[in-house]
């Protein structure tokens, strides 16, 4: 009996453990997220540093993209939804990779069929490459028709902690609770 006890205490110490851990993929030691300013969705100027105080998820996609990004929005906003009140201290950032067709406006009215807090970043292509090569996003225009082509991208999401400081890279098809769980973490330090 006192063996049983022993071994359940120590199974719930483990997994305690467990769960104070990201399930993304951790940056071990974190490091400085890339700062950059865009033309916000908003109408103001997107200025990562701007959310220092919340956790950040940061993506990157197109508003004509048929599969992963809508997924990828609807599991963000799905994860949102998970953290209730502390949700407040949480704020997505979609990076347009699709500046020809994705402008202020498109980006505000896509983003808001998801979540109206999502904010989305665009701007000329020379910002929007720098903000790609600081995070490691690869985008390929596949097509020439101006009406019909795609991007194919990276579609990682980053998680920012409060501090500015990139602390996981949140692989496409995540599912939501893993979201919320790393970001109730991050949301504690």
């Amino acid at each position: 009996m006192k063996a049983a006890l022993l071994f359940l205490l120590a199974f719930a110490g483990a997994v305690h453990a467990a769960e104070g851990r990201l399930k993304s993929g951790v940056f071990e030691p974190p490091r400085d997220a890339p700062g950059f300013t865009l033309d916000g969705s908003d109408g103001k100027a997107l200025a990562l540093s701007a959310y220092r105080g919340k956790v950040v998820l940061l993506g990157f996609g197109f508003t004509h993209c048929a599969y992963v990004c809508p997924t990828t929005l609807a599991t963000l906003a799905k994860a949102r939804r998970k953290l209730g009140e502390s949700a407040k201290d949480l704020q997505v950032v979609y990076v347009t990779v699709d500046p020809e067709r994705d402008s202020r406006e498109r980006l505000r009215t896509y983003l808001a069929a998801f979540d109206p807090t999502f904010i989305g970043g665009t701007g000329k292509p020379p910002e929007l490459d720098k903000v790609r090569q600081a995070y490691g996003i690869v985008a390929r225009k596949v097509g020439a028709d101006p009406a019909s082509y795609a991007i194919e991208h990276s579609s990682f999401v980053y998680l920012i902690d409060r501090a500015g400081s990139l602390r996981a890279m949140s692989p496409y098809g995540s599912s939501a609770d893993d979201i919320a769980h790393d970001v109730a973490i991050l949301l504690k330090k």
